[in-house]
């Protein structure tokens, strides 16, 4: 399909602000309304004109998946604290209380899960923490550009969401491309560079190319390939067809391609659905044809997406459009866990029937996997040893490349929903990994 063929259209961000301005939120009840108000405070929220006009329901919107997806929940709150939050917000509380009253909830919702903040982040010489860049796995360094940390629209499960609440202390950014080059030529082992966020590819073609021609040009350390992790073709398809330099964000990934680096646009689609506009299939075709890579990936999410059907007519989907589906996720223990996490168990059978159903050009997928302060720990089957249920389970990556592929199990738990809920099977007292000790495998 020619981007020729796609009507240009204008981004209109919704926010609390003027969410009544979305001409079909008028119509929800009142208690919708009222726990997007309170909700919000706590979890980002943000939404945009073809999300509302393209990807949503609106004849059912409380059981549609697009719209749990965007819009946030009442239940994504424990209930304790959102009857105190709402209270607070009807009885008109000072702002200044608010705030910090939302603060005090998402400190309790581990912003910064597996050990990003004092595992991940690299120290320079004098020991100071680079913020921006994260390194966890030998080969991938992520960066997190400054101007690239808000999306075309939020999540309501996203992990990052502590980088948008406007809390500094929590947020991973770096402006300076610099600092990345120098990173790179100090590391020679990284060969892979993430730019990720937020959302990196939200930026202007200008900006972007201020992060990644040094790249091109400086060629620093062994890098080979070049990532940018988005949902921009989920969320805002127009990016790469019809906004005003949608073509020259078209000309920097040929000249990747052409410097001689593989380019993968790790996008995110989280339902079959996004999938199914005109738009975003005319911007896959549109970025294929730039020889870059799209791999697809997204976690495994109550209430949007844990239906085998959904994942099977996914993966089915993004073939067909010549992407590559990548991973299913286990949602992240993090934020708003508790309403939308999967029993591991129940994971792998979802994981499992879908996988079943499709060909194998679909089975580039793994999972479901979970990213671990250990590694991503992947849930291998389900199986019976000496009359006993277990879980088996792998590390697809490792902070010790040792591990990577290593077989072990857990104790078959119906409930547990992370690896820290899992108990060693063969009364074990601690995994194999955890007798090596984390502090000792910062990588920098």
């Amino acid at each position: 399909m020619s981007k020729l063929t796609i009507k240009p259209k204008s981004y209109k961000a919704f926010t609390t602000r003027n969410i009544d301005t979305i001409p079909q939120f008028e119509a929800l009840p009142s208690e919708i309304h009222d726990a997007i108000q309170v909700v919000s405070r706590v979890m980002p929220f943000r939404a945009n004109n073809y999300v509302t006009d393209e990807l949503i329901d609106w004849s059912n919107p409380e059981a549609d998946p697009i719209f749990k997806l965007v819009f946030p929940q009442k239940g994504m709150m424990a209930v304790d604290d959102y009857d105190a939050l709402a209270a607070k917000c009807a009885a008109g509380e000072p702002e200044a209380a608010l705030r910090a009253a939302a603060r005090n909830i998402q400190l309790k919702m581990n912003p910064h899960p597996a050990g990003q903040m004092e595992l991940n982040v690299p120290k320079c010489d004098l020991g100071q923490s680079i913020n921006g860049i994260q390194h966890k796995y030998k080969e991938t360094v992520l960066f997190f550009p400054t101007q690239g940390q808000v999306c075309h629209a939020y999540c309501t499960y996203c992990f990052r969401w502590a980088q948008f609440v406007g809390v500094d202390d929590l947020k991973f950014a770096c402006g300076d491309p610099q600092a990345l080059v120098d990173y790179l030529n100090a590391h020679p082992e990284v060969t892979n560079v993430l730019f990720t966020g937020g959302d990196p590819l939200i930026m202007t073609s200008k900006i972007l190319r201020r992060y990644v021609e040094p790249l091109l040009t400086q060629r620093p350390g062994n890098v080979r390939s070049i990532r940018f992790g988005t949902k921009v073709l989920a969320y805002w398809p127009y990016r790469f067809l019809t906004d005003k330099d949608a073509d020259d964000v078209m000309a920097l990934f040929d000249e990747i391609i052409a410097a001689g680096f593989h380019l993968a646009i790790m996008s995110h689609f989280s339902h079959s659905r996004e999938l199914e506009t005109d738009a975003v299939q005319a911007a896959i075709s549109r970025i294929l044809s730039t020889g870059a890579n799209i791999r697809c990936q997204a976690p495994l999410i109550r209430h949007i997406n844990d239906d085998p059907e959904v994942w099977r007519a996914m993966w089915e989907k993004q073939v067909s459009l010549g992407a590559i589906p990548y991973y299913m996720f286990v949602e992240r223990d993090t934020g708003p866990k508790e309403y939308f996490s999967v029993p591991l168990a129940e994971a792998y059978q979802i994981f499992t029937e879908a996988y079943s159903k499709v060909s194998g050009l679909a089975r580039t997928v793994r999972g479901p996997s979970m990213s671990a302060t250990p590694g991503k720990v992947l849930v291998d089957g389900i199986a019976e040893v000496g009359g006993q249920k277990l879980l088996a389970l792998k590390f697809i990556q490792a902070r010790d490349p040792e591990w990577v592929n290593k077989l072990f199990f857990a104790e078959y738990d119906e409930k547990a929903v992370w690896l820290d809920g899992l108990k060693p099977a063969f009364g074990e007292q601690r995994f194999f990994f955890e007798k090596a000790g984390l502090s000792s495998l910062r990588i920098a």
